[in-house]
Order: structure tokens, then sequence, then C-alpha cells
């Protein structure tokens, strides 16, 4: 079971990323996925999540309408596109199910 993180970076405001997921090794159309953050000395929060079957996407209330979710169940693969507005929301991106969680990718917003 694992999950790879990729995407992150340095970012410009108002940048708009898209971090990916690349999952194997369980039954990835049956798993809802989700991608969590934690920033510089905070605790990891959620971000949004997706269900296997693509019918229902949840967001935390500050990305709402910025972040946008989906996956590719052929491909196995979770999109996190970002639109991040400052420095504040640097963080290390993870993405997760219920049983693994990736090694996370960096997203640093430049002044």
């Amino acid at each position: 079971v694992q999950v790879v993180e990729s995407g992150g970076g340095l970012v410009q405001p108002w940048g708009s990323p898209r971090l990916l997921c690349e999952a194997s090794g369980f039954p990835f159309s049956k798993s809802d996925m989700r991608w969590v953050r934690q920033a510089p000395g905070k605790g990891v929060g959620f971000v949004s999540r997706i269900n296997g079957r693509c019918s229902t996407r949840d967001y935390e209330g500050f990305v709402k309408g910025r972040f946008t979710i989906s996956r590719d169940n052929v491909k196995k693969g979770v999109n996190l596109q970002l639109s991040s507005r400052t420095t504040a929301e640097t963080a290390i991106c993870y993405c997760a199910n219920d049983d693994t969680e990736g090694q996370g990718t960096q997203v640093t917003v430049l002044a």
C-alpha cells in the first residue's frame, strides 16, 4: 500500500500549482482519498476529500472555492489544484486514505 505525492515547489502569490498523488497496492477506486497539510510549527489540517466514485468532494472552509480535488481511477491518481494566496499557506501537503499516508510534497508560497 503506497501513495506518492509530487508537484510541490516554489509558488508565486496567487499561483496555481497542481499536486499529484499516485497510488498503488490497494483497490483505489473503492478508497476515499484526502489531502491534508502541515504548515511550519502547526498541526496537520484537513484540506480536501473525494470519495471513490467522485460523487462527493469536501473542502476545508478556507480553501473552498480556491482548491479543486479530482481523481482518475484508471491511472490511480488524485490531483489537487491549488490557488495559493500568501506565505501563510506554505506547508507540506500529504495525500492519504484510511490506511496510509505519503511522505508529502512541500509547497512554498513566495512573498
